[in-house]
């Protein structure tokens, strides 16, 4: 349960004015201390990042940008954006910084529109195999309006870089099709991304290289890994994650005519009102990325997944790329049994406390619906303060449940038990902050 003043104030308010709507949260926040968030790209915030976002900025509309509005009463809402844009600029060593993207898909929006006209030629790695649907999934926008070609991983099984990204590939489709857009990052890759050689792959075939870190953000933040700058042309993100910040996006870039293209791309391009109270809890969050801590965090969001995947594999478990460099990975579930999915994996786990998202695994045999991989990540549980010790303690969680659902009905329910106490009391243990 909300145990910090603040939230006990809102919920006892709820209770008299939407008593459905208070209990739900209640139970949301219950639900969050008692489980371990497996999830590689939720996270937990501080009091804080998550307070600021209830606050009277909420009321106000600001559209346009700082000292250049289009509604009066926004002198101190023009403060607020700019310690923000300041903040996200030192943060990773950039000129230029937009900060008003609703989520990261709307910043890689407003980035097409600023780089690319429709129908215009993008490259990126498939979404199958680790991308995002705003990279050219044919659904969304980036595959409607433009036309995507992607690049594929190693998919020979005895190559050195077996699911890896294949760089001669990337380069052999780039200079074949002459894309606009050189799209990286990605939403399960759990390898360091060689931003240098995608800017000179970028540069051969006259791309401008857009990176998309939503995902490593905070490993960037705090020195855990290589910065896209200054190779990329344009860096998206998401500002949670690995950051702990509010739910939004953010659009960097070091050249100023970009710079300008890309303001003009968000608003009036594809947003309106910039949302001020998301805004003022991205820049609290941006202060405490600043501070010397952070990095000790990212450090050991990268041990912690490391830890948990030489636990796994220990386990029998398959780990694709066989490991991580950063903070997820993606477990290959035939490893363990063919008849073992993703999707039964993530309902077995969640009912014993362990929070955790199907995942497709490079070249996957199942459907979306299914899967054959299970994607976990640290930067939760590293949130949480827990250590290498804890993460092995996490992969038998996963061991005895997941091996217990394989032997049927009755293992499943004593296992499920057994591992939901468990959780719960290390959770007590180590618990949320507020």
């Amino acid at each position: 349960m909300a145990t910090d003043p603040i939230s006990a104030s809102v919920l006892s308010l709820l209770r008299d004015r939407d008593p459905a709507i208070a209990d739900l949260i209640a139970k949301e926040a219950d639900r969050q201390a008692t489980t371990l968030e497996l999830i590689a790209s939720e996270n937990h915030v501080s009091p804080a990042v998550m307070h600021t976002m209830g606050t009277c900025l909420t009321n106000k509309y600001a559209e346009g940008y700082p000292g250049a509005r289009y509604y009066g009463g926004c002198v101190f809402h023009d403060q607020v954006e700019t310690i923000a844009r300041d903040r996200a600029r030192q943060m990773f060593n950039c000129r230029f910084a937009n900060v008003q993207p609703h989520s990261g898909a709307q910043a890689n929006t407003a980035a097409f529109m600023a780089l690319m006209n429709p129908g215009e030629t993008f490259a990126s790695l498939v979404l199958k195999d680790g991308g995002h649907l705003s990279h050219g999934m044919k659904l969304n926008f980036s595959g409607r309006y433009h036309t995507p070609v992607h690049y594929p991983l190693h998919y020979e099984k005895s190559h050195p870089e077996f699911e890896r990204i294949d760089y001669d590939a990337v380069r052999a489709v780039c200079m074949e099709h002459k894309p606009k857009v050189l799209m990286c990052g990605y939403s399960a890759y759990p390898r360091i991304i060689d931003f240098r050689k995608f800017r000179e792959i970028a540069d051969a075939c006259g791309a401008l290289l857009v990176a998309d870190v939503a995902h490593i953000a905070g490993l960037i933040v705090g020195g855990a890994h290589p910065s896209p700058f200054p190779h990329a042309h344009v860096v998206t993100t998401t500002t949670h994650k690995t950051l702990r910040g509010p739910r939004g996006g953010l659009i960097l870039t070091d050249d100023e005519e970009l710079a300008k293209k890309i303001d003009k791309a968000v608003f009036p391009g594809v947003q309106g009102g910039p949302l001020m109270h998301i805004i003022a809890s991205k820049a609290v969050a941006f202060g405490e990325c600043l501070k010397p801590e952070f990095k000790t965090y990212a450090r050991q969001t990268v041990q912690n997944a490391r830890a948990l995947a030489a636990a796994l594999i220990e386990k029998g478990f398959r780990i694709t790329t066989g490991g991580t460099d950063n903070h997820l990975m993606l477990v290959d579930l035939r490893g363990k049994s063919d008849q073992l999915t993703g999707a039964d994996a993530e309902k077995w786990l969640e009912a014993a406390g362990l929070i955790t998202n199907k995942n497709g695994i490079p070249d996957d045999p199942r459907p979306p619906k299914f899967t054959s991989g299970l994607r976990l990540g640290s930067p939760a549980l590293t949130t949480r303060g827990l250590k290498e010790a804890e993460m092995k303690s996490v992969a038998v969680f996963i061991d005895t449940v997941l091996s217990a659902g394989l032997k049927g009905e009755g293992d499943l329910a004593a296992a499920t038990h057994q591992v939901r106490e468990q959780v719960r009391a290390m959770c007590a243990k180590f618990p949320l902050d507020g």
